[in-house]
């Protein structure tokens, strides 16, 4: 006689990420009765298959109450009260985490916090860092969560302790050396391609833009969980299959297939190390990153108390991330506008300065606000520091030849080169410790932008008639 399966689906609170859809299918079908489970973050709730005895709310509860997730039959309709404390709590983290970032980029450290691809290489270990408590404990932790038993059953004779953690440490292992070989390829890759400044610029948008993605969808954006990054549900069954994970090599080979998950960050670091055009540095972005990552996802392998199981925890946190992506998102569009000669809000604080110094003016002085004409050529003077160019505003006449000197007042590796899109084409790179000359001919009336080539820093060269 064939067995009657019956199915009943429960809404669950508590699930915050991929892991969670692991961690509670995983324990459920441990249920004797139970037949499958099918969660679903995005819509919060769990698809129940079972036989003769239905899985009652009193029983589910009580098995799930560690883990932090509640069951319940119907949505709550409750009207959500607004607590001050859990919004306010992220906040200010978040604002005192920018506010020190801004506070480095003024004393001149922004090569060591901006995450670009020239950038100083001990950024991507912090991009790795919160990507290990956030997106990739959700993908990566899951994995490693439903894992731990096979894992801890090869060396269950074994007393030593050494012994027990090594499948997490090969599954790092696994992890950076495939994380270095393939940024290498990307590196490479990205050589052959030669991209221009503007397709560089454009792919970092690109790439800005799915950090918004993402940074809302850890503010709990519920329209953009649709969107959300998860890994497939084939694959968790596969994970799920306790044989498939018996031989020792398999924790290294499977570290070293993470680097395929969907995961926001890890995009955003492949993204970089592509634009890198550099096999070398593409190697050590990636490099970097993945070792960034490795002490969250060993503390998830190794400890008792596991990230994803502590919602309230891991709901603080995701909230503080997502107040980041969202603001290091919205600094690079600004930057890369700089970067194509576009609006930002870097003209906010210019042009209040301009029309201060307008007003302040006679009109008979506003003439001499041009460059002078020294041999036939216009002179500008400016100096270039690590994290301003000075002064940063200009105005010449159209038609009458630029001669551009630049001084070097301690330049970085952002502030090494200007590029300005309708005045000149290419860079003007700049060389340490000399005063830097440009030529160029300024054809057409119009405000002309000028930056450093990642678009951070910026001026403009106002041409008359």
């Amino acid at each position: 006689m064939s067995k009657k399966i019956k199915s009943i689906t429960y809404h669950v609170k508590g699930m915050h990420c991929a892991s969670c859809e692991i961690i509670i299918e995983k324990k459920l079908l441990e249920i004797s009765y139970i037949q499958s489970a099918e969660a679903s973050t995005a819509k919060n709730r769990v698809v129940i298959a079972y036989e003769k005895d239905r899985p009652t709310l009193k029983k589910l509860n009580k098995i799930f109450k560690q883990e932090g997730y509640s069951f319940y039959q119907q949505p709550k309709k409750e009207a959500k009260k607004l607590n001050a404390k859990e919004l306010l709590n992220p906040l200010g983290i978040s604002l005192l985490i920018i506010v020190a970032f801004l506070g480095f980029n003024r004393l001149g450290l922004s090569g060591l916090v901006n995450v670009e691809s020239t950038s100083s290489l001990p950024m991507f270990f912090v991009l790795g860092v919160v990507a290990g408590l956030s997106s990739c404990a959700a993908l990566v932790g899951g994995i490693i969560l439903s894992m731990s038993k096979q894992w801890e059953q090869l060396y269950a004779a074994s007393d030593s302790a050494w012994e027990k953690i090594q499948p997490h440490l090969s599954f790092n292992f696994g992890r950076l050396i495939s994380y270095g070989i393939l940024g290498m390829l990307l590196g490479a890759l990205g050589s052959k391609l030669n991209f221009s400044l503007t397709f560089g610029s454009l792919l970092v948008l690109v790439i800005s833009v799915l950090m918004i993605v993402l940074g809302l969808q850890m503010l709990g954006i519920k329209f953009l969980k649709k969107f959300q990054l998860t890994i497939q549900k084939s694959l968790t069954r596969y994970i799920a299959n306790e044989s498939n994970f018996k031989n020792r090599l398999m924790p290294l080979v499977m570290g070293g297939l993470t680097f395929f998950l969907p995961c926001g960050f890890t995009l955003t670091a492949q993204g970089l190390a592509l634009i890198s055009g550099n096999a070398i540095q593409g190697g050590l972005i990636m490099l970097l990153f993945a070792l960034g990552t490795a002490p969250a996802l060993l503390f998830i392998g190794l400890s008792s108390i596991k990230f994803s199981q502590k919602p309230h925890l891991a709901d603080k946190f995701t909230k503080v991330a997502g107040i980041l992506v969202l603001f290091f998102a919205i600094y690079n569009i600004n930057f890369q506008l700089n970067a194509l000669g576009l609006t930002s809000l870097s003209d906010i604080g210019r042009s209040a300065n301009q029309l201060f110094i307008q007003e302040k003016n006679q009109p008979a002085q506003v003439e001499e606000n041009l460059a002078p004409i020294i041999n036939g050529e216009q002179v500008l003077k400016m100096e270039a520091g690590s994290y301003n160019y000075a002064p940063n505003y200009f105005k010449v006449k159209a038609g009458i030849p630029v001669r551009w000197e630049v001084a070097d007042k301690g330049i970085s590796g952002c502030t090494n080169a200007i590029i300005s899109r309708g005045l000149f084409t290419g860079e003007f790179s700049l060389n340490p410790g000399e005063v830097n000359v440009k030529e160029f001919l300024p054809e057409n009336p119009g405000t002309y932008k000028f930056s450093c080539w990642m678009g951070m820093v910026s001026g403009v060269i106002e041409v008359i008639n």
